[in-house]
C-alpha cells in the first residue's frame, strides 16, 4: 500500500494553512512519482581583467526556507514510536492554570480536538505535562506552539525524544548557551530539519500544525558541569544569540590555529515556488539620460523600483503563490554574509540565472541581477559537509527562475538598466561585505553603487564608482531575507567607501543585541584602514558619524588621501570580531597580493578585554575603541584556499560570525566559518559555473 506524501521544508517548523493546502493540491495530480532532485552547485559570476589594480577594481561579487518535495511511501511498514513511556508527564496546569504558556495551550485545544496524534507523535494527548528527558531534566510539553525565531542551529532527529536530547546535550555543556526550548515536527520526512532548538521562549504562539513541543522546566545550571572547574565564565543569555562563554585571567590568550577542515564548494537548492505578482508598467526615462556614462540622479531623484527587492511572503503574497516550471541554475561570486535572527546569510554580487543545467547539457541565460542572497538549510558545516543554500521564494520574478536581486534599484536605475540592456550599460549595487549587526532582528550593509560599461568588441569592463548605499537587512521570513535601501545615496564618489569593507558593532551594556553602544564602520584605503563611529539610531545620517583623526574624533570626514590608519595594510576584504576564548580583537583578511591566502592578527593588549555586558566588565566602557589603544600582532597564516579550477586566485573571503553557535569563536567557541570565491574559467552556464563558493571549518586553540 502506498500513499502520497507531501513534505514542505521550512526554516520554521510551520507554515499556514494556505500555503500546505496549496502545496498538497498541487502534489495531487501526480500519481505516485518518484522525482528527483539533483543537486547544482550555485556558484558563479564573471570574471575581470587579470591585470586590474586588485585595490581599486570593483569586483562583481561579492527565513525560513520552502521546500516542496513529494515521494510515494510505503505505509505498510511500521512507523517509528518515541522511546518515552507517557508515565514521565505529571499534570501542571492543573496546579498552575493561569501561567502564561498554560493560557496558549488553552487557546490551542480547540484545534488539538480536530487533529488526530499519530504513532510518533506526543500530541496532544500530553499537552501540558512534565516530560522527564533521558538524562532527568524536566520540560514542560506543548502542542502546536511555535516559538519564531530564536533558534539554534536546526537537528535532524528521528524522534521528539532526541530532539530533546540534543537540547540536553547543548545545556551539559560547561559555559556554553542554555537551550529553552525544543519543537520538534514528527510529520517531516526523512533529511528534513524536524527538532528547532530554541535560545528564548520569546512570542510562542499557537498554530494550526502538528508540533511537540517542550519547555525547560529544571534550572539548566543542573545539567551543566561546574563553572568554576571549566576555566571560563559565562555571560547571559541575550535573546539575540548563545551566551559566550569568557576565558579566564586577566591577560589576552594568543590566538592560534590548531584545525581546519575544507567542506567544499557550496551547492544550491532552489524554492519550488515563486510570487507571481502583478506590477506596475517600468518607468520609461527621458532620452537626455540614456547615455553612456554615469548619472548620479539616476540613484538619488527617484523612488524604488517595484520590480527589485526580495518579496515578503505574507497573508498578501502567499495567495499569488505559484510554482516555478524549471529549476533555475544559478551563476554568481561573492558569498559573504552573516547570521541573523537566527538565520545563515550568504548575500552575492553579479548573478546571472539560467535554465536547468545538467551534467551533459549548459542552461540557457535568463536574466543577470547585481546582487542575490541565499540562507543555508541543513547546517551541514556543523558535520563537515557542503552547505546546502537555499535563494527565497521572494527572489524569483516569474516562472521560469528569473531574478528580482536582493538589493532594490531606484526606478531611475531599473530604468537605465532596461533601456540599455544589451549595449554593455548599467548600474549595480554590490554588497562587498559581512553584514554588521545593528540589533537583534537586523543588520547593515554598506554597498557601493557602480556603473558598469562594457565594450560589447572587446568585452573588456570598466566600472565606475558612483557612490554607496545603505542597506537594511532582515531574516526577512518565509521570502526570504529582506533588504531595504534606506539611504539611497549615503556616501559620494570622491568621498572614502566607508563600510563598504565592512564595521564592527560595539554592544553597549544591554548586551548583544540592544540597542545601546556604537557602530564602527571601515575605510579602506590606500595604506590601511580608516575608523568611523555613529550611534546605532543614526548609522542613516551621515552628520550623526566621527572620524578618527589618528589622535582624537572629529565630526570631519577623512579624505581618501588620509592615513590615520587603526591598522596598517594592504586589504581586499575584511572581519574584525571580539573573541571571548582570547579575551581581545582579531582581524581575518584577504590581501590584495592575489595570493590566495587568509591571515590573521590579533590586538596584543596589555590586559583582558571584556565587553560592558560581560562578567566583570566595565558598564561604562566602549570595549571596541580598545582597537586604537594598542597594536596589532605581526601577520600570521591563518588559511590557504588555494586557487580555482582555472588556477585564478581566490577572492571575497569572509568569515561567517555566529555560525557555530555556542562552539564559535565570537561567543567563546573554538570553531569559525570561512567562505571565499574560487574561479572554474568554465561556462556560467555549466553544472560547475564560473565560480564555486567554498567553505571551511577554523579550529582555534
Amino acid at each position: 500500500m502506498v500513499k502520497l506524501e507531501v513534505c514542505l521544508l521550512f526554516g520554521d517548523p510551520i507554515a499556514t494553512p494556505k500555503l500546505i493546502l496549496l502545496a498538497v493540491s498541487k502534489a495531487a495530480v501526480d500519481i505516485f512519482t518518484h522525482p528527483t532532485t539533483k543537486a547544482v552547485s550555485t556558484i558563479v559570476a564573471r570574471s575581470f581583467p587579470e591585470d586590474a589594480d586588485a585595490s581599486k577594481n570593483k569586483y562583481p561579487y561579492q527565513g525560513p526556507k520552502i521546500t516542496l518535495k513529494v515521494r510515494a511511501v510505503d505505509i505498510s511498514a511500521p512507523k517509528p514510536s518515541i522511546s518515552e513511556d507517557h508515565h514521565h508527564h505529571h499534570r501542571t496546569c492543573d496546579q498552575n492554570p493561569h501561567s502564561e504558556l498554560c493560557a496558549r495551550n488553552a487557546q490551542t485545544k480547540a484545534t488539538i480536538k480536530k487533529r488526530q496524534a499519530t504513532s510518533d507523535s506526543i500530541c496532544p494527548a500530553t499537552n501540558g505535562t512534565t516530560y522527564t528527558s533521558a538524562a532527568g531534566v524536566q520540560y514542560q510539553t506543548i502542542c502546536s506552539i511555535n516559538i519564531p525565531g530564536q533558534d539554534l542551529p536546526f537537528q535532524t532527529v528521528a524522534t521528539f525524544a532526541d530532539c530533546v536530547s540534543a537540547c540536553d546535550s547543548i545545556n551539559s555543556k560547561a559555559g556554553e548557551n542554555n537551550c529553552l526550548a525544543a519543537i520538534f515536527t514528527p510529520n517531516r520526512v526523512n533529511d528534513a530539519n524536524d527538532c528547532y532548538l530554541k535560545y528564548a521562549t520569546d512570542n510562542a504562539t499557537p498554530v494550526d500544525a502538528l508540533l511537540d513541543g517542550a519547555i525547560l522546566i529544571s534550572s539548566p545550571a543542573a545539567v551543566q558541569s561546574s563553572v568554576s572547574n571549566s576555566g571560563t565564565t559565562t555571560g547571559s543569555s541575550t535573546g539575540y544569540g548563545p551566551a559566550a562563554s569568557y576565558a579566564s585571567g586577566n591577560s589576552v590568550i594568543v590566538p592560534d590555529v590548531a584545525y581546519s577542515q575544507l567542506h567544499g564548494p557550496t551547492q544550491n537548492y532552489p524554492t519550488t515556488q515563486y510570487i507571481g505578482i502583478t506590477l506596475p508598467p517600468d518607468l520609461t526615462l527621458m532620452t537626455s539620460l540614456l547615455t553612456v556614462g554615469p548619472e548620479v540622479d539616476l540613484s538619488i531623484d527617484y523612488s524604488i523600483s517595484p520590480d527589485t527587492g526580495v518579496l515578503p511572503l505574507n497573508s498578501t503574497t502567499i495567495p499569488l503563490l505559484a510554482d516555478l516550471t524549471d529549476t533555475p541554475h544559478l551563476s554568481r561570486d561573492g558569498g559573504k554574509g552573516g547570521l541573523i535572527d537566527g538565520a545563515n546569510l550568504f548575500i552575492f554580487c553579479d548573478t546571472g540565472s539560467y535554465s536547468t543545467t545538467t551534467d551533459n547539457t549548459n542552461g540557457n541565460f535568463l536574466a543577470f541581477v547585481s546582487s542575490s542572497v541565499a540562507t543555508d538549510t541543513g547546517m551541514y558545516a556543523l558535520y563537515g559537509n557542503p552547505i546546502h543554500l537555499e535563494d527565497g521564494i521572494g527572489e524569483w520574478s516569474d516562472n521560469v527562475g528569473r531574478m528580482r536581486g536582493f538589493s532594490p534599484l531606484t526606478a531611475g536605475e531599473q530604468g537605465y538598466n532596461l533601456a540599455m540592456q544589451g549595449q554593455g550599460q548599467r548600474y549595480a549595487v554590490w554588497p562587498e561585505s559581512s553584514i554588521i549587526p545593528l540589533d537583534g532582528q537586523s543588520a547593515i550593509l554598506f554597498a557601493p553603487i557602480v556603473y558598469d560599461n562594457v565594450d560589447m568588441t572587446t568585452h573588456v569592463a570598466t566600472f565606475t564608482y558612483t557612490g554607496a548605499t545603505l542597506l537594511t537587512v532582515t531574516a526577512g521570513g518565509g521570502g526570504g531575507p529582506i533588504a531595504e535601501r534606506t539611504v539611497d545615496r549615503i556616501w559620494e564618489d570622491d568621498e572614502v567607501e566607508w563600510g563598504c569593507v565592512g564595521g564592527i558593532r560595539s554592544w553597549g551594556p544591554s548586551g548583544i543585541g540592544g540597542s545601546d553602544g556604537m557602530v564602527y564602520i571601515f575605510g579602506n584605503v590606500r595604506g590601511g584602514l580608516l575608523l568611523a563611529k555613529a550611534p546605532p539610531s543614526g548609522v542613516a545620517d551621515r552628520n550623526s558619524y566621527q572620524y578618527w583623526t589618528g589622535n582624537s574624533w572629529s565630526h570631519g570626514m577623512q579624505a581618501p588621501t588620509s592615513t590615520a590608519y587603526f591598522i596598517p595594510g594592504s586589504f581586499m576584504d575584511v572581519d574584525v570580531f571580539y573573541s571571548p576564548r582570547h579575551l581581545t580583537f582579531i582581524i581575518v583578511y584577504m590581501t590584495i597580493y592575489a595570493d590566495s591566502t587568509f591571515y590573521y592578527r590579533y590586538l596584543q593588549a596589555d590586559q583582558a578585554i571584556l565587553p560592558p555586558y560581560a562578567p566583570g566588565g566595565n558598564p561604562s566602557e566602549d570595549y571596541v575603541a580598545n582597537i586604537l589603544q594598542y597594536n596589532w600582532s605581526e601577520e600570521y597564516t591563518l588559511y590557504k584556499t588555494g586557487t580555482g579550477l582555472s588556477g585564478a586566485y581566490t577572492y571575497a573571503g569572509g568569515v561567517h560570525q555566529g555560525y557555530f553557535g555556542a562552539d564559535d569563536i565570537v561567543n567563546g567557541g573554538s570553531k569559525m566559518l570561512l567562505s571565499w570565491t574560487a574561479p572554474t574559467g568554465l561556462d556560467p552556464a555549466s553544472e560547475t559555473s564560473e565560480y564555486q563558493i567554498i567553505t571551511a571549518e577554523i579550529d582555534w586553540v
